[in-house]
């Protein structure tokens, strides 16, 4: 089987991509593959927030990050990128601040990058 990593780099407001990353981890795990971990790059560190707040008739980011967090994905964030939008990185939730170092390493050793925009 394969071993993936998966960045996102879209913000909050684009439910499309983040539901489309959503499916294809479960359907990956689901069919036996390894997903190393899944990083937030761009304005998509904007999901590690703890201070937005979506209308009750909008997706819930939050779940689905969760979902994904029970999947043992590891979820990740770009420091950089969250430092420049102001996110504080002592407060992330379920998500690890890493560098984009850290990321690349986790790239190396992957068979397949798969990035949702």
């Amino acid at each position: 089987m394969s071993k993936f990593v998966l960045s996102l780099h879209s913000g909050v407001a684009d439910h499309d991509c983040l539901q489309r990353l959503s499916r294809f981890a479960h359907a990956a795990v689901q069919s036996g593959h390894q997903i190393s971990c899944i990083f937030l790059y761009q304005d998509a560190v904007n999901h590690a927030s703890q201070h937005f707040q979506l209308a009750s008739d909008e997706l819930n980011v939050q779940a689905t990050w969760q979902a994904l967090a029970d999947l043992g994905i590891p979820l990740m964030l770009c420091v950089t990128a969250a430092e420049k939008r102001a996110i504080d990185t002592n407060n992330t939730g379920l998500f690890t601040v890493a560098g984009l170092a850290e990321f690349a390493m986790l790239s190396t050793k992957a068979d397949k990058w798969v990035q949702f925009k």
